[in-house]
């Protein structure tokens, strides 16, 4: 599959009210210079298997907030460009596995989780599609037996007890080329998955009992200085600023100087940039644990008194992780307004682009009708709004304005693909020092 088969991102028809973004301007000015490379990153260092990343939209800068190696929400994708998906696949396994018959896919530990469960059977149809055998390996000591679990979707699931053989893993009878996992290790790596024959994809050090988020954006930070010297933009545009502040402990309120010290600074640093571009909103600062997903330990502030003055319920709320994982390390992180909104409440929304080797394959927007644009949106209360395709294969039009439909999902295909590639730079950097 070259690069000149069809798109990056598919044509958008969903409409959003939103203001226009100087970036997307730049980034249609510059399509061929950025697609360029892009393809010369990818031949340097190749991408993750897939991808999810979201992203928040305030109409002065458009940046991710957060890059999933494991995505867990393929079912909310458009079903009707599913062949994108399977294609990507496809570009994936050239790489990884070329004679690739089979794959042994890892879950989550979700037993009640019907929605974790049909996008877990949404990526297993994308790969049966594209021409693999796909059998489903649970790392849940109680699955003694083949599990079948029949979802409200008309989907159904087959779970298999894990079996390791030698230095290998897999299910009874099956001998797959690679083993694919959608399961973050939040709770650490589990002794059966340690040093594996076969590839691990990704890599189980890409799993939140390793991985920090303070690293990832220290690639990505990277990533946009390079990239920003094609696109002529103010790096600041497509980043946010972070500190990492590590040592903490929430309930004995440890570390809190250290944090609130860095609440300061970002805050400080983004009261300049505000300034110098005229922004009237207040600068604010998101506080979140250093590893982890599902929205957990998470918090807005908007000065240092706020860190000072947590709360018995608001600290305990900050000290634990999926799977009750104690929090240690904390990001401090540039809080980006999300101005874009859905429906006819005018809930507060953010899109999330999802990859799949080098491709972007869709997305869908989190959408949250009692949260503000400051607040984070992966919350209880939130649901999700597939983005809808007008067509597979249209470019960014340049005849039209920087924020119609074509021309502001490019913009979000781009902004994603960097966060892509610091995820890919994050990979390489971890496979390459044997951990």
């Amino acid at each position: 599959m070259g690069n000149e088969s069809w798109t990056a991102v598919p044509h958008l028809t969903t409409a959003l009210t939103g203001p226009l973004l100087e970036i997307e301007a730049h980034l249609l000015q510059n399509q061929a210079g950025i697609e360029r490379w892009f393809r010369s990153q990818w031949q340097q260092t190749p991408a993750p298997f897939y991808c999810s990343v979201d992203l928040r939209n305030a109409g002065f800068k458009l940046a991710p907030v957060d890059t999933n190696l494991f995505p867990g929400g393929f079912n909310n994708l458009n079903p009707a460009f599913q062949s994108l998906a399977v294609q990507a696949v496809q570009a994936a396994l050239e790489r990884i596995c070329p004679s690739a018959g089979g794959v042994l896919v890892i879950p989550e530990n979700h037993t009640r989780n019907t929605y974790y469960f049909e996008s877990l059977a949404a990526l297993v149809e994308i790969l049966t599609l594209a021409g693999l055998r796909v059998r489903v390996g649970s790392l849940l000591p109680d699955v003694r037996e083949s599990r079948i679990i029949e979802l409200p979707s008309g989907r159904r699931l087959t779970l298999e007890p894990l079996i390791r053989e030698s230095n290998k893993v897999t299910v009874a009878g099956f001998d797959p080329c690679f083993v694919l996992l959608n399961n973050d290790l939040s709770g650490g790596l589990p002794a059966i998955l340690d040093n594996l024959e076969k590839p691990l994809v990704p890599p189980a050090s890409l799993g939140w009992w390793k991985r920090l988020k303070s690293k990832h954006f220290a690639h990505y930070q990277q990533i946009v200085k390079e990239f920003s010297d094609i696109v002529h933009l103010d790096p600041w545009l497509m980043n946010p600023v972070f500190r990492k502040c590590g040592k903490i402990n929430f309930e004995k309120r440890e570390g809190e100087d250290c944090l609130a010290n860095y609440v300061d600074e970002v805050l400080a640093e983004l009261r300049v940039k505000y300034r110098d571009y005229g922004i009237e909103q207040e600068p604010f600062a998101i506080v979140k644990a250093d590893a982890g997903t599902y929205g957990m330990a998470i918090m807005t502030v908007k000065s240092a008194d706020e860190v000072r003055s947590l709360n018995r319920k608001q600290r305990n709320k900050m000290s634990h992780l999926k799977e009750g994982q104690a929090v240690h390390d904390v990001m401090v992180q540039e809080g980006v307004y999300t101005f874009e909104t859905w429906g006819a409440k005018n809930a507060v929304a953010e899109p999330v682009v999802y990859m799949i080797d080098r491709y972007v394959i869709g997305g869908f927007y989190r959408v949250h009708t009692d949260r503000r644009p400051d607040e984070n949106l992966n919350a209880p209360g939130m649901h999700f709004e597939p983005l809808a395709f007008a067509e597979t294969c249209t470019f960014p039009d340049p005849q039209q304005a920087p924020d119609a439909n074509p021309n502001r999902f490019y913009a979000y295909g781009v902004i994603a693909r960097l966060a892509l590639l610091a995820a890919a730079r994050e990979s390489t950097k971890e496979v390459a020092s044997g951990k």
